[in-house]
C-alpha cells in the first residue's frame, strides 16, 4: 500500500512490549535531497525464521517510480539499495535522483530506483525481534516479492547492507542483472575485526554506544570528508531520535558474525562462497579512507568478484555516497554494462580502445633477449658502487638468478596473476626481480620512493599486492603503515638480528633464502618448466608521478609492455648488445628485454639532483657507454658538476652517441651545455607520460629549427604512434572531436600499440581517458602546427578561462624565463572560470629573502613578457623555491601555485604552497 501508513514503535518495559503508533504525516519532512513523491509504505507478510506465521511487517521506502513513469518511457530495470547500519535508505538520494535525470536518459533510459528501510531501522517497523543476516536476507526477499520485481534487478549495497544485498543477489539470480557496491564486506577473510567494530561489540560500551545513546551514529556521520552539513546529519538522525528507535542499530552491531560459533556464521559464509558463481557485470565504488571497511575488505571481494569494475575514490572514506558523486558514475556504468551484455557489445568496446589495432600483430616476450643470450659471459647489468667500484652480472647469470628466484618464488606461493609490489632500488636486485615475476606472470607493482610516503602509501594499498618484497626500510615503512602483502626481505639480515627483525617484520622469506631454494631445484633436476605469459594478461602496475594529483596505477599488459620496448627500440635504433647508462629508473628496467647492457650510475635515483657529471661520466666508462637516459633535473646538477669531470672522464661521455632526456621540458640552453660534455651525442627530449612512453621525439637542431612557439616543441609521433588534437570550445571544454588540423589548440590525443591498457582501479578516470574512441586522452594540451610537429601549451588543468577567451600558460613562462634575473616562472589563474586573472609567480636568481610581492622594477619587465605573448598579469609574485613533483623535481605544480598566490593576494597567512 501506497501512502499514509502507521509505523509501529516498541518500547520495552520489562517482558511486555508497549505499541505507539506514529502517524506517517507526523514524520519529519522534507529532508534535503528527498522528493514527497518518493516514500512509499508497504505491508509485507514475513517469512522470516524470526517471525511466527501470518505475522505481516510494515516497510519504509524511497521509489521513484512516478518519477519513471514522468519521462514517458519504460525503466531499463531496478536499483534495489540496501543500506547498512546506522543509516537508512536517505543514503541513496542521489541514485534516486539520478536515475531519471537527462544524462541517465541519454546514456540507455530511466532506472527504477527502490531504496529500503530494513525492519528496526529508518522508518520501518521496530519489530521487537533480534533479527539476525538470515532473517534480513529473507526479509528483503519478502518485499520484493510483495512489490512484484521481475527484474532486471541491479543489487546495491552499502556497509552491512552489501551483505544483505548480496545474499538476496545469490538466491534471486534469475532476476539478477548485476551488482553494485559501496564500503563493505562479506567474509572476515582471515582478518580479524577492525578496532571500531571490536570497541563497539565491547560489553561495557554496546548497550551504551548503540542504542542508550546515539555515539554510534554520531561517529558514522563524523567519517564523512568533507563534514555533513547540520541538515544532512539531521535527516540521518531523524528515524533513532529515541533509544527505542535504536534497538536495531545495536542489534545489527550484536549481529557481527566475529567467528564460527556466531550465530549469523552460516548465513554469511554462504553469501561469502555464493558471490563467487555470480556471473552478472560488477561495479565497486569505494572509500579508501574508511576505517571500518578498508581496502583490504575490497581486495578480499576482488578475489570473489574478479571480473568487477573498480573506482577508488581517494581521500573518500565510509559515507563515499556523501563525500562523492557516485549517481554519475554509477548510470553510466549501468549503461555500458547492463542493457546489452552480449560479447558482441563488449568486443565493440574493446575495438574501441587506444592501440586495439596493434594488438593482433606479432609478440616477443619481454624476457626474449634474455633466454636468446642466456649462453653469453658479457655483461648484462651493472651496479656503479659508492666506492667506485662496480657489480656485474653476465646474460648467463642473469638468465640463471631470474629461473633461480622464479623458482623461489614460485615454491614460496607466488602464480601467475598475483601482484608483486617491488619495494627496492634500481640495480641488479631489482632487475632480477622484475624479469623473475615477469617468467611467472606475476604483476609488478611499482610505486617509487619519489612519490614520498604518504603518495607510496596512497598506491600501495590502491594496488593491493599479495606480496610486497623490499629493502629493510621500506619493510619498516610496511609495518608502519600497514601496507598489504606477504611480505619479503630483499636482503639477508645479520645472524644476530635475523630472528628478532623477521618477527618484528613480519617478514616471510628473504630473497637470497628463496634464490637458493631455486637453485636447489635448478641443482637437482626437479624444477617444472616454466608457462609463457598470455600477452593479454596484466604485466605491470605504473604508478605516475602524482604531479598532477593522487599517483595513478597505469596497468600494462605484456603485449602493451612489450610494444613499448619495440617503440623505443625502432625510434632510437637501439638493437641488441647496445650499452646504456640509465639515470632514469624506467630504462634500467627496459635494459635487459632490449638486448642493452645497463648500469645504474651511483646516484638516488628517487632525486635525480644528485647524478654529477663524473658519477655519469664513471657509469658510462664502466661499460663504454652509446647510450645516455637521464632525467631534465638530473642534467641540470650534471651541467651544474661538470667543472669537476676528469680528462678520462670527459673521454668516456664524449663516447655516448645518443642522450635521450624525458619527463619534462629542457630549456634549449641547457641541451647546449649538455652538449658540449657529450659533443658526439643526438641529444633527443622524447615527450610521453606513464600512460605512453615514448609519444613524440624531437632532437636538438630539431628544437632550433622549430624556434619559438606558443608551447613547447616536442616534435613528431614516434614510431608507430599519432596525435591528434581535441579542440577546447570558449568555455575550456573539450570537443571530442579528433583533429589533425594545424594550430588547433585543444587537448593532446594519442593512439599506440603502447599506449596503457586502463587505469587501475580507477573505472571513472578509465572512462574519461578513452571517451573519444581510440584514443587515449593525455591529459595535456597542445597543437600540432604544420609540419606536423607537437607543441605542449601545459595541463588541462592549468587553462585560463578569462574574460578575453581561453589563454594557455606555457608561452608567457617561456617569455618571463627570458627576463634575466628570472630562473623559472609558473602562470596561474586566479578566481572563477570566465573571470580569471593572470599571476606569474617566479623563481629568481639569486633567490628572493622571502617570498611575496615583486619588486616594482622585476614586476614590470616581467609584465612587458607576458604581455609580448598576449598574456596580461594581474599580478606578479615571488618565490623562494617552486613546488615540484618529487620524482622528476622539474614538474611545476600550478594547482598549489595557485591556492597559494590566491591566498597571498587576498591578505591571509599563505605559508608554503
Amino acid at each position: 500500500m501506497h501512502g499514509r501508513g502507521l509505523w509501529t514503535e516498541h518500547h520495552h518495559d520489562g517482558n511486555s512490549v508497549v505499541a505507539a503508533a506514529l502517524p506517517v504525516t507526523e514524520l519529519p519532512e522534507p529532508w534535503p535531497g528527498v522528493r514527497a513523491g518518493w516514500r512509499r509504505t508497504l505491508s509485507v507478510p514475513s517469512t522470516a525464521p524470526v517471525d511466527s506465521p501470518g505475522t505481516s511487517r510494515q516497510w519504509h521506502f524511497l521509489d521513484n517510480a512516478d518519477d519513471v513513469a514522468a519521462t514517458g518511457m519504460e525503466p531499463v530495470g531496478t536499483l534495489l539499495c540496501v543500506h547498512g547500519n546506522p543509516t537508512w535508505s536517505y543514503l541513496w538520494r542521489t541514485l534516486l535522483a539520478g536515475a531519471t535525470s537527462p544524462a541517465a536518459v541519454a546514456a540507455g533510459g530511466p532506472w527504477r530506483v527502490i531504496a529500503v528501510d530494513q525492519l528496526d531501522m529508518g522508518f520501518s517497523e521496530r519489530t521487537g525481534t533480534f533479527r539476525r543476516l538470515e532473517d534480513r536476507i529473507t526479509d528483503l526477499g519478502d518485499l520484493t516479492d510483495a512489490l512484484g520485481l521481475a527484474g532486471p534487478v541491479v543489487s546495491v549495497g552499502h556497509d552491512w547492507g552489501g551483505i544483505i544485498s548480496l545474499g538476496w543477489a545469490t538466491r534471486h539470480r534469475d532476476q539478477l542483472a548485476g551488482v553494485v557496491l559501496t564500503n563493505t564486506a562479506v567474509h572476515p577473510g582471515g582478518f580479524t575485526l577492525p578496532p571500531a567494530l571490536k570497541l563497539a561489540l565491547h560489553p561495557a560500551v554496546h548497550p551504551w554506544g548503540t542504542k542508550t545513546s546515539p555515539a554510534f551514529l554520531s561517529v558514522t556521520h563524523g567519517l564523512a570528508q568533507p563534514a555533513l552539513s547540520e541538515d544532512v546529519r539531521a535527516a540521518f538522525m531523524a528515524p533513532y531520535r529515541s533509544a527505542a528507535r535504536r534497538d536495531g542499530v545495536g542489534n545489527f552491531v550484536a549481529d557481527i558474525p566475529a567467528g564460527e560459533g556466531h550465530p549469523s556464521w552460516p548465513a554469511l559464509d554462504a553469501v561469502s562462497s555464493g558471490i563467487r558463481t555470480l556471473d552478472v557485470p560488477a561495479f565497486m565504488l569505494w572509500g579508501p579512507k574508511d576505517p571500518v571497511f578498508s581496502d583490504r575488505y575490497l581486495r578480499d571481494l576482488l578475489t570473489r568478484l574478479p571480473h568487477a569494475d573498480v573506482h577508488r575514490f581517494e581521500g573518500a572514506s565510509h559515507l563515499v555516497q556523501e563525500d562523492r558523486d557516485i549517481a554519475t558514475p554509477t548510470f553510466a556504468w549501468l549503461a555500458q554494462n547492463v542493457p546489452s551484455r552480449s560479447q558482441a557489445h563488449r568486443g565493440a568496446l574493446a575495438d574501441a580502445a587506444p592501440g586495439h589495432a596493434g594488438d593482433a600483430g606479432a609478440f616477443t616476450p619481454m624476457l626474449a633477449q634474455l633466454d636468446a643470450r642466456r649462453a653469453e659471459t658479457s655483461a648484462a647489468v651493472v651496479d656503479m658502487l659508492p666506492n667506485g667500484s662496480t657489480k656485474k652480472l653476465s646474460w648467463a647469470e642473469l638468465a640463471r638468478d631470474v629461473d633461480d628466484l622464479a623458482a623461489g618464488l614460485r615454491e614460496l606461493g607466488v602464480t601467475a596473476g598475483d601482484r608483486v609490489s617491488l619495494l627496492v632500488p634500481p640495480g641488479i636486485n631489482l632487475t632480477t626481480l622484475i624479469y623473475a615475476c615477469l617468467r611467472l606472470g606475476a604483476i609488478i607493482v611499482v610505486a617509487d620512493a619519489g612519490l614520498g610516503t604518504r603518495g607510496m602509501s596512497r598506491a600501495i594499498k590502491g594496488a593491493g599486492p599479495d606480496y610486497l618484497i623490499g629493502i629493510e626500510k621500506a619493510l619498516l615503512g610496511a609495518r608502519l603503515y600497514n601496507w598489504p602483502g606477504v611480505k619479503i626481505a630483499a636482503e639477508d639480515f645479520t645472524p644476530a638480528t635475523a630472528t628478532a627483525r623477521k618477527t618484528v617484520l613480519n617478514v616471510a622469506a628473504t630473497i637470497p633464502q628463496l634464490m637458493a631454494n631455486g637453485r636447489v631445484e635448478r641443482l637437482a633436476g626437479t624444477r617444472p618448466g616454466f608457462s609463457t605469459a598470455d600477452p593479454e594478461t596484466d604485466a605491470a602496475v605504473l604508478f605516475t608521478s602524482g604531479s598532477t594529483g593522487p599517483a595513478k596505477g597505469v596497468v600494462y599488459t605484456h603485449r602493451r609492455l612489450a610494444a613499448m620496448r619495440d617503440t623505443l627500440a625502432a625510434t632510437y635504433s637501439l638493437d641488441a648488445g647496445t650499452a646504456l647508462v640509465a639515470g632514469f629508473a624506467p630504462f634500467a628496467l627496459l635494459g635487459p628485454a632490449l638486448g642493452a647492457t645497463t648500469v645504474t650510475p651511483d646516484m638516488d635515483v628517487t632525486a635525480p639532483r644528485t647524478l654529477t657529471a663524473a658519477a655519469l661520466a664513471n657509469a658510462a666508462a664502466a661499460i663504454n657507454a652509446t647510450v645516455v637516459f637521464a632525467s631534465p633535473a638530473a642534467l641540470v646538477n650534471v651541467v651544474a658538476t661538470a667543472a669537476q669531470l676528469a680528462p678520462g672522464q670527459q673521454k668516456a661521455l664524449a663516447g655516448v652517441e645518443l642522450l635521450l632526456s624525458a619527463g619534462a621540458p629542457l630549456a634549449e640552453q641547457l641541451l647546449h651545455q649538455v652538449q658540449t660534455l657529450a659533443p658526439n651525442a643526438a641529444l633527443h627530449t622524447p615527450y610521453g607520460m606513464t600512460e605512453a612512453l615514448p609519444v613524440t621525439d624531437i632532437d636538438l637542431a630539431g628544437i632550433g629549427a622549430a624556434g619559438v612557439g606558443n608551447g613547447v616543441c616536442v616534435g613528431l609521433p614516434v614510431s608507430g604512434a599519432q596525435v591528434a588534437i581535441a579542440p577546447i570550445d570558449a568555455d575550456g571544454q573539450v570537443i571530442p572531436t579528433p583533429t589533425f588540423d594545424a594550430s588547433v589548440t585543444g587537448e593532446i590525443l594519442v593512439s599506440a600499440a603502447h599506449v596503457k591498457e586502463r587505469y587501475d582501479r580507477l573505472w571513472i578516470t578509465q572512462q574519461r581517458s578513452t571517451s573519444i574512441p581510440g584514443w587515449h586522452r593525455s591529459g595535456d594540451i597542445g597543437h600540432l602546427d604544420a609540419q606536423g610537429r607537437l607543441w605542449v601549451e601545459g595541463r588541462m588543468e592549468h587553462i585560463l578561462c578569462t574574460p578575453a577567451g581561453v589563454k594557455t600558460p606555457v608561452a608567457a613562462e617561456q617569455a618571463v624565463e627570458l627576463v634575466p634575473s628570472v630562473a623559472r616562472a609558473a602562470v596561474v589563474g586566479i578566481g572563477p572560470a570566465g573571470t580569471q586573472v593572470a599571476v606569474a609567480i617566479v623563481e629568481t636568481n639569486p633567490a628572493p629573502k622571502r617570498s611575496g610581492l615583486a619588486s616594482p622594477a622585476l614586476a614590470a619587465e616581467v609584465r612587458a613578457a607576458a604581455l609580448s605573448v598576449d598574456m596580461p598579469l594581474a599580478a606578479v609574485l615571488v618565490i623562494d623555491s617552486m613546488p615540484t613533483d618529487v620524482r622528476h623535481n622539474s614538474k611545476i605544480d600550478r594547482a598549489k601555485l595557485s591556492r597559494w598566490a590566491g591566498r597571498m593576494l587576498a591578505g591571509e597567512k599563505a605559508g608554503r604552497p
